[in-house]
């Protein structure tokens, strides 16, 4: 009975080996994670890009009504600057309030000083550690504008990845320095 029996096993994986039904299932398994995965990391990478762009542009529209006086005139408050700003990025930045802006005069441009408003690195959950101020300067102030975002990180890749803060966020930043025009 076990000749027979061992027979008919050696018979069954001579056919199993013979059988390349779900050959294709089984590579796509193998391969879609890492795939995916690619896909993925290209796709934050190209996001992260996007949004930091598009925050340097914001933050340069944003800051041309202080250095021509218009924000001066108007009497704009950090809040309405940060709103100035906000409705510029295109939603790409999932909180708008999570901005941290600070807007100085400085007395020339070699003093101009860009320190990140959190202590590097930081420990999570990375809270600034820097107050925000609006200080728009007169006519002919040198004016140093900073506006900071922990950006969300979505594929965390370890050393490899985007994230450049504790807690798993990437902190973007942009700078403009400039010469107010000489409005009165």
């Amino acid at each position: 009975m076990s000749g027979n029996f061992g027979t008919f096993l050696l018979r069954q994986l001579r056919r199993l080996r013979r059988n390349e039904d779900g050959v294709t299932a089984i590579e796509f398994g193998l391969l879609a994670l890492p795939f995916f995965g690619i896909i993925g990391a290209i796709m934050q990478t190209s996001l992260v890009f996007l949004a930091s762009q598009v925050l340097e542009s914001a933050v340069h529209d944003a800051s041309r009504a202080i250095r021509t006086g218009q924000a001066q005139a108007a009497g704009t408050t950090l809040e309405q600057f940060r709103t100035d700003v906000c409705n510029r990025l295109y939603r790409l930045l999932p909180d708008c309030d999570g901005l941290h802006v600070r807007v100085n005069v400085v007395t020339n441009f070699e003093s101009a000083t860009v320190e990140p408003p959190l202590p590097q690195p930081c420990t999570a959950p990375c809270d600034w550690t820097e107050s925000e101020s609006f200080a728009p300067g007169t006519g002919r102030s040198v004016v140093l504008v900073q506006v900071y975002y922990r950006y969300p990180i979505v594929i965390q890749l370890g050393p490899l990845g985007l994230s450049n803060m504790a807690d798993g966020r990437r902190l973007m930043g942009s700078v403009a320095v400039f010469q107010n025009e000489p409005f009165s």
